[in-house]
């Protein structure tokens, strides 16, 4: 009984790492998509965006926080600040995309490697919410460590038993 237990609870582990591992990788294609449009789309049609979204909100409160902190983002947003983030978007998604690819075909030195990295982004995120104070950061920054921690059990688990858990 001890057994079934104990592989029920493997699988289960599993599913969550896998589920953790697409929605990552769901993001990561986003921040990829995202760095592509930020470095080849002009400033001003992000200004005209982000008018167009927030005109209903400055109606009603010409004083509302998110789109005022929109406004002026876009506004002062200098071109090599643009092409900055563009980059550290399109990297940021490569990178994590490439790992996960690694963590799903089961790569046994990606395990390491994405714990190394996944840490290293902790690290940033940290580093920037002390600056921002932004909530999402610690809902990425939550999602990692979770991952981390799943990556490291999936890694203990392989090496031990020598054997994909995923059907071939």
């Amino acid at each position: 009984m001890i057994g079934f237990n104990r592989k029920f609870s493997e699988e289960k582990l599993h599913l969550i790492f896998d589920v953790s591992l697409w929605f990552k990788a769901i993001f990561a294609a986003s921040e990829i998509v995202s760095g592509a449009l930020v470095y080849f789309v002009p400033r001003h049609y992000f200004l005209s965006f982000v008018l167009w979204v927030t005109k209903d909100e400055f109606a009603e409160d010409p004083k509302d926080l998110i789109a005022n902190f929109l406004l002026h983002a876009v506004q002062h947003l200098s071109f090599s600040a643009q092409k900055f983030t563009a980059m550290y978007l399109l990297a940021h998604g490569v990178i994590k995309l490439w790992l996960i690819i690694g963590l799903l075909r089961q790569k046994l030195w990606y395990y390491p490697v994405s714990i190394i990295v996944f840490g290293s982004f902790i690290a940033y995120q940290l580093y920037r919410y002390t600056i921002t104070h932004s909530f999402v950061l610690l809902l990425v920054t939550a999602l990692d460590i979770v991952i981390i921690a799943l990556t490291w059990h999936e890694y203990r688990y392989l090496r031990k038993y020598h054997r994909p858990l995923r059907a071939k």
